[in-house]
């Protein structure tokens, strides 16, 4: 939802603005700038750039003074850049602003694209079954339409390191290492889940451009047809398995499923049709526990923005979230 921001904070960052693409040679007049809501990792603004007449629709995407994970700008840029030609409903990147030296914090800015966003769009019984299920569907397609990009035609692997068969070892050190650096309290079942976790990481059988935040709140529609993919900021080369793991994990149920019409073994037996692949299950459930893993991980960074006042709302992992990590991994071993 767009909200209207002060006068003196969107004259702020439009001022801001106005100096950034004078400086990138840019042509036009900056129009109509209004935040975007904050989100839950970056700060959006919207704004059009109007030259002779005609008005380019931009989004300012600038990383916000707390958030539930840090990100790099300048490898999203050059993610986007990558998937211009892919075919892919992607945005065009425009310019970026990669120390924040120009525009106050590390920034990108990309052509905005219609359509509107709904989390949980499917479970909208507004709309009907047929065409949930279609959307899943196709959501589902959307995914392996991820997977199946080239990634040494858009030069994505000179940006993104290929960890090769050890993909679930890398990811389950990188996330350790933040709830690690993160926990203002010690998390001993977040530790111990770490342990089974490594003690069984499946080994990758290929690599290919992972999504890492993969649902319908990255998704934009018109009607049921796809316009957007969004937030690219955590993608990487991994195990297309751990894009799998995050869509199929309990966690995220809500935006991923249709009880009784559309089940986690239902988008796998999906993504195996489109894919003409087969997917390993026991490599897979490690992968839903891994995500499960994650998700906490990303609550207890956003407890840590709160508390330090960078961040206004709170996370902090449940009892019902640590259930269902313990669960997934228990269930794993």
């Amino acid at each position: 939802m767009t909200t209207t921001a002060p006068d003196t904070e969107a004259g702020r960052v439009a001022a801001l603005l106005r100096a950034f693409l004078a400086g990138q040679d840019a042509t036009g007049t900056v129009d109509a700038v209004r935040r975007a809501g904050s989100g839950r990792s970056r700060d959006n603004w919207l704004f059009d750039l109007v030259d002779d007449g005609a008005r380019e629709p931009l989004i300012l995407r600038t990383d916000p003074d707390g958030g539930l994970i840090d990100t790099d700008r300048s490898v999203e840029f050059a993610v986007l850049k990558g998937l211009e030609g892919s075919g892919l409903p992607t945005p065009v990147a425009r310019w970026l602003d990669a120390d924040g030296s120009e525009l106050g914090r590390p920034s990108l800015i990309m052509r905005r694209l219609g359509g509107v966003c709904d989390y949980r769009v499917l479970r909208d019984d507004n709309r009907p079954l047929g065409e949930r299920i279609g959307l899943a569907r196709t959501f589902c397609e959307l995914l392996a339409g991820v997977h199946a990009v080239d990634r040494r035609a858009g030069a994505l692997d000179a940006t993104l390191t290929d960890p090769g068969p050890e993909a679930a070892r890398a990811e389950l050190d990188r996330w350790a290492g933040i709830l690690r650096a993160d926990q203002l309290e010690p998390w001993p079942e977040l530790e111990y889940a770490a342990v089974v976790l490594g003690e069984r990481a499946p080994r990758s059988t290929g690599t290919v451009l992972v999504h890492a935040d993969f649902k319908p709140g990255n998704i934009l529609l018109d009607g049921d047809r796809v316009t957007a993919l969004l937030d690219w900021e955590l993608a990487h080369l991994g195990d297309p398995l751990e894009d799998l793991g995050w869509v199929t994990q309990p966690l995220r149920a809500g935006e991923h499923t249709i009880p009784g019409a559309w089940e986690a073994a239902d988008l796998v037996a999906h993504y195996e049709h489109t894919t003409g692949s087969t997917v390993d299950r026991a490599a897979l459930a490690w992968w839903v526990a891994f995500s499960s893993f994650k998700t906490a991980v990303m609550q207890v960074s956003g407890l840590r923005a709160f508390l330090e006042g960078r961040a206004d709302e709170p996370y902090r992992p449940t009892r019902r979230v640590l259930a269902e990590v313990l669960d997934a991994v228990l269930e794993d071993s």
